[in-house]
């Protein structure tokens, strides 16, 4: 390895989609000596770059918090006060809890818990809490998000109604299958001791790369949803209602919450593609995991 010169761009780059990195053996010819210089010099309090880094990574998050609570606002907003509430009899107002859970569960919990490793002070920290909060908020938002899945099941049941027969409900359904696998998955190969460190290496950037596909057909499932809901209630016939070429306040509020939704995505895909805002002992040169049972106070 020629000392001072420039690292591999496999090395040093690291991609929301890091595929490549199953492939890049390069990477383990760095010695362990430029490992440590690399981590002291990302752990580095004083460095300006740093500091910039951290400043704009925390004004990104908070973006991303308000975006999210945005979201879950419009969408609760949206059901109660246009929609008629909520119930859980088989009624249209059933149905209600469908896009309140879904865009709750699958994009904003999924979206904050996916950047929780990003957030610095997690950084130079026992990884047992941090493991375990990410696992928990994503098995929150694959309880919310299954819960919605059975009151639109529910619903168009009750009514006689065909399920999955549109491009949307694919889309969902693809998503939360999806989602329940990468739960699992992550849990048994990260978080159980018995997982051997080559598994957990080659799990590490399909987990990180389904992670964001996961998130993207979210938002392409929320936005045809709210699109195919308000198609088919603002008609303009005898329900009282303007047709939706009319955009009367319900469509505008529902085309706002398909915009918040895209919005809270690139924020949370911005933060995840940075590779400034990795957790440092998370780099592509260092791919060992400790598994839960095994983690260690550092």
């Amino acid at each position: 390895m020629q000392r001072g010169g420039p690292s591999s761009p496999s090395c040093s780059s690291s991609d929301f989609f890091p595929l490549s990195q199953l492939t890049t053996a390069e990477c383990g010819s760095e010695s362990s000596a430029e490992a440590q210089r690399h981590e002291l010099k990302a752990n580095n309090p004083t460095d300006p770059s740093r500091m910039r880094s951290i400043v704009i990574f925390y004004m990104c998050y908070l973006l991303c918090l308000g975006l999210g609570l945005a979201c879950v606002v419009c969408v609760c907003v949206w059901n109660k006060q246009w929609r008629g509430g909520f119930a859980w009899d088989g009624t249209a107002l059933q149905f209600n809890w469908h896009p309140v859970l879904m865009v709750t569960g699958l994009v904003v919990v999924y979206g904050i818990g996916a950047v929780l490793y990003r957030i610095p002070l997690t950084w130079g920290q026992n990884k047992l809490p941090w493991k375990l909060l990410h696992a928990a908020l994503m098995l929150i938002a694959l309880v919310l998000s299954i819960v919605g899945l059975c009151a639109v099941f529910d619903f168009h049941n009750a009514k006689n109604t065909p399920n999955l027969y549109s491009l949307h409900s694919w889309i969902g359904i693809a998503a939360t299958a999806l989602f329940a696998m990468q739960w699992v998955v992550g849990v048994a190969g990260f978080l159980l001791p018995w997982s051997p460190a080559s598994l957990r290496k080659l799990l590490k950037p399909i987990h990180v790369w389904l992670g964001g596909s996961i998130l993207v057909l979210s938002i392409a499932a929320c936005i045809s949803g709210i699109n195919e809901k308000l198609f088919f209630v603002l008609k303009g016939d005898a329900n009282g209602t303007q047709p939706y070429t009319n955009l009367p306040p319900e469509a505008q509020l529902g085309n706002a919450l398909g915009v918040l939704i895209v919005a809270f995505g690139l924020v949370v895909l911005k933060v995840l593609s940075h590779h400034k805002w990795q957790r440092p002992d998370s780099q592509p040169e260092d791919m060992t995991y400790t598994p839960l049972l095994q983690e260690e106070n550092e």
